[in-house]
């Protein structure tokens, strides 16, 4: 990063950054309106941050040589770098392991374990295992919706309501997992270990699920019929090495590098994988973070623009100052700040991930001025931007569900019972949660 002294705080530095959210956001009202698919992903994200960092770079009053320096500093900032890198062995993974035939076994195994007595709380635990596994929630629905939308059409059981169970389990999933890209960027904009995020997580996530099974158990599914798809089940285990790995706190390198050799090996021994195919998949893999490879960084560089100028420490200041209208005590402060950042960004933007590289340093600021432990402000940048993501009726996953069973996506979203469970419990918590004690802030690690 440059060395540049930053100016004092600035709403006008933010200037770029409303630039981006109204482009990115009108663009998707517009094609909303229009009828056009998946209507706020028709612009790119990387594409629309473009304008945004031409105006950061005019609206600097560093010499010219000196902007461009400070954003390149920001592009090549470490944690920017090392979330990158980390993008690509998650998309190398889930890439592999899916072509081999994992994401079949997972789906196989799940089945064969619940009764049809337990359908709809089955259904959002296997879900949340898979997109846990996985570390993408699209890439579960994608998986599940075929399978889903088929016992559906053999009952009475509402589409709507099966959509909203597996947008639930999805959402769990991909807020716990280790090789999410939310989870990567939260843990690296707030500078804490994956296990601890993970464990701080936990302590929220598991309430939260255990209500919504309390919640699905209340519907009588017992006379569903069951087709369960064939599969080898040894094809699961390399998504289960990933998880106990990373809980054991393994580097996160290294816990996808063993990955995706597990997933190829298995794959090699068990269905004839090649290593021509397994060359070719790796980068299809890195190709499928394209989009968020770049645009974090992009956002990097422009964060470093409004940092220099000032931005950042003005949106901090209002926020944490908002945030004590509602709460004197400065830790809850802090803790509503980023919740609500958070969930406001991602309400913007309907992408959880750059919602998580938005708010991130500013939650950071927040975190430290509150006495908020890195993996707590960590966990719940990366819950309400789930919760919201899982809600909003224009976002992939109920965009998704609701092309893949012609139904409203709207209705999807109102049956995403997790996403508000999690929301209350996270803000009951946030309520009535004991001070921390002073304590040293956790070492950034990957």
């Amino acid at each position: 990063m440059t060395n540049a002294s930053p100016q004092p705080a600035s709403a006008k530095a933010l200037l770029p950054l409303a630039l981006f959210l109204v482009l990115f956001l009108g663009t998707g009202l517009y094609f909303q309106s229009e009828g056009v698919e998946y209507a706020f992903y028709q612009l790119p994200s990387p594409v629309a941050i473009l304008p945004a960092i031409v105006l950061g770079i005019l609206l600097s009053k560093q010499a010219f040589e000196e902007r461009i320096e400070t954003f390149v500093g920001g592009v090549g900032d470490n944690n920017i770098i090392t979330m990158c890198l980390i993008y690509l062995l998650a998309g190398a993974f889930s890439t592999v392991a899916e072509a081999t035939g994992g994401v079949d076994a997972m789906v196989a195994l799940g089945l064969n374990i619940i009764p049809p007595s337990f359908l709809l709380p089955g259904l959002f635990i296997i879900a949340g295992v898979i997109s846990t596994a996985m570390g993408t929630s699209m890439g579960t629905l994608a998986a599940l919706a075929p399978v889903v939308l088929g016992i559906g059409e053999a009952t009475d059981i509402s589409l709507p309501l099966l959509a909203g169970v597996l947008v639930s389990g999805a959402m769990f999933g991909d807020n716990l997992s280790i090789i999410s890209d939310t989870t990567i960027a939260a843990t690296r904009t707030q500078g804490c270990t994956m296990r601890d995020k993970f464990r701080a997580n936990l302590k929220i996530a598991i309430p939260a699920a255990i209500f919504t099974v309390i919640w699905l158990i209340t519907y009588d599914t017992s006379q569903v019929p069951l087709e369960i798809p064939e599969a080898n089940l040894w094809l699961s285990l390399p998504y289960f090495a990933i998880i106990v790995l990373a809980v054991m706190g393994l580097n996160v390198f290294a816990v996808l590098g063993l990955g995706i050799v597990l997933a190829a090996a298995f794959g090699m021994f068990t269905v004839g994988y090649e290593w021509v195919t397994f060359s070719q998949d790796i980068y299809e893999g890195f190709g499928s973070m394209q989009e968020i490879f770049l645009l974090s960084l992009l956002i990097g560089g422009l964060s470093a623009l409004i940092r220099q100028q000032g931005g950042l420490a003005f949106l901090a200041a209002f926020v944490e100052s908002a945030a004590n209208k509602v709460s004197k005590h400065k830790q809850r402060a802090s803790a509503i700040g980023v919740a609500a950042l958070t969930a406001l960004t991602n309400f913007c933007v309907a992408n959880n991930t750059v919602s998580i590289l938005l708010a991130g340093e500013v939650s950071k600021r927040l975190a430290k001025v509150g006495n908020l432990a890195p993996r707590q402000s960590a966990s719940l940048l990366d819950i309400f931007a789930c919760v919201v993501q899982g809600a909003l009726p224009y976002g992939a996953q109920a965009l998704l569900m609701g092309a893949s069973f012609k139904i409203s996506p709207l209705s999807v979203s109102l049956h995403t019972g997790y996403c508000f469970i999690l929301a209350a419990v996270a803000i009951a918590i946030i309520i009535w949660r004991r001070p921390l004690e002073d304590r040293e802030p956790t070492p950034a690690s990957a």
